[in-house]
């Protein structure tokens, strides 16, 4: 097994915890069960175009590359292939940076056939821009007979047009991925249920809370990227509430754009929701830096956080906290909210369950506040859809006549499909009845 040293970039200006950055960067190298000889960091002021780091990094790193016999040093930041190819000549070791590492990760993890070619098209968007003259073999090849047209391609060109080629077909399967996931929404419409996505920094705990919710067995561990293809399932909140709730791959700082892009068909799970629950590690030295590095990939996802009404902020982990600590987080976050979503809002504890009973409750408030009323007149001994009404809608007005029960009733888009799919052969008048007066 290689034993990497990691070297963590820091670039000023910077407001995070050097040693969160040191951790989350040796975590990221224990998802794929690499052990870490030494974790360092280095504050760069003057990013070197050639090396990144200074002479006396190089020299540092070195030495201790030697020291230890590591054959693999992973930068925790973002390496330009020229960058790459010289640290790895003047440090003869393997030199991978914090995009290649999760992209190792990713290829590590994915399990189905759309995650693996998602993680696919981003190792290759990857590759292809390291793909430097460097290589011995790169000599210009002739083509043909060489009678006519002059040199052919050469071996670059060749990898070049290999790699187009290949992504080309995966943005293809892609797209069909992308139409089938929208007909699986369409569909779901029609049923139809609420579609609750968790979203939220590596490591949050996600897919702990899904598991709480759902009663589910969601691998979920003390290990960054955890969960990478997505998981979806019907799941009852309360008696009279029933979601579709979805757990997504943990988003993570400077997390590359490319990856953002293939997760892009994953991530419109995301965007169609009805409600987004963003999970946030309360108890994480830089907390505040996750959220933004979260709502950063939901803005490009056409989301805005603080504004977006179907966002709940979820305070995790807050068994880990003193109350008086939850208290102010609370308040903060609520000042930082507009208007219409700082009541949505609040902390538990995914791993006790203390909490989550509140986030049930605020779920099916929203859900409530959703409703519209509409009328129905249902015939007398039709006490099955009279009850069915009582169970999913509140009943504002009932009037019993010799035939029929009208019903005023107060019913979320989503139960009034769900009606009209159950009982086509009634319906949910807008306006209410004329009703006839009494001889």
């Amino acid at each position: 097994m290689v034993a990497p040293i990691i070297l963590s970039v820091r670039q000023a200006p910077n407001d995070r915890d050097e040693d969160s950055l040191l951790a989350e960067a040796t975590g990221l190298a224990a998802a794929i069960s690499l052990e870490v000889v030494s974790a360092l960091a280095a504050n760069i002021r003057q990013p070197k175009p050639a090396t990144l780091f200074s002479e006396t990094v190089l020299k540092d790193i070195n030495d201790l590359a030697d020291a230890e016999n590591a054959g693999l040093i992973i930068i925790d930041g973002n390496l330009t292939p020229v960058q790459q190819r010289n640290l790895e000549r003047r440090w003869h070791a393997k030199v991978i940076d914090r995009t290649g590492l999760i992209l190792e990760i990713f290829g590590a993890r994915a399990q189905t056939a759309e995650g693996k070619l998602q993680v696919e098209l981003a190792a290759l968007q990857y590759q292809r821009s390291r793909l430097v003259r460097s290589w011995t073999h790169l000599e210009r090849q002739r083509g043909g007979l060489g009678f006519v047209g002059g040199p052919g391609e050469s071996q670059l060109e060749i990898d070049r047009r290999l790699i187009d080629t290949r992504i080309d077909r995966i943005r293809k399967d892609l797209e069909q991925v992308r139409r089938t996931r929208g007909l699986h929404r369409k569909a779901r419409a029609k049923v139809p249920y609420p579609v609750v996505a968790l979203v939220g920094y590596t490591n949050a705990g996600k897919s702990t809370l899904f598991n709480r919710l759902s009663g589910a067995s969601v691998r979920a561990e003390d290990l960054l990227f955890a969960t990478l293809d997505p998981t979806m399932r019907a799941i009852d909140l309360a008696p009279d509430l029933r979601v579709i709730m979805s757990d997504t791959v943990g988003f993570v700082s400077n997390l590359p754009t490319s990856l953002v892009e293939a997760f892009r068909a994953t991530l419109e799970e995301v965007t169609a929701a009805d409600w987004i629950i963003h999970v946030r590690d309360a108890a994480h030295a830089d907390t505040d830096a996750q959220r933004q590095d979260v709502e950063s990939v939901l803005k490009d996802l056409g989301i805005e956080a603080d504004e977006d009404t179907r966002i709940i902020e979820v305070l995790n982990k807050s068994d880990q906290l003193d109350p008086e600590d939850v208290g102010s987080m609370l308040a903060a976050t609520r000042r930082r909210k507009s208007a219409d979503t700082r009541d949505q809002v609040l902390a538990l504890s995914a791993i006790t369950g203390e909490g989550t009973g509140d986030l049930t409750a605020l779920i099916r408030r929203l859900e409530r506040a959703k409703n519209k009323v509409r009328y129905c007149r249902i015939p007398q001994g039709q006490g099955d859809i009279v009850n069915w009404l009582y169970q999913h809608g509140d009943i504002l007005e009932r009037r019993d006549e010799a035939e029929e029960i009208e019903l005023t009733i107060s019913m979320t888009d989503t139960d009034i499909a769900r009606f009209e799919s159950r009982f086509p052969e009634l319906a949910l008048a807008v306006e209410k009845p004329h009703t006839q007066p009494a001889e």
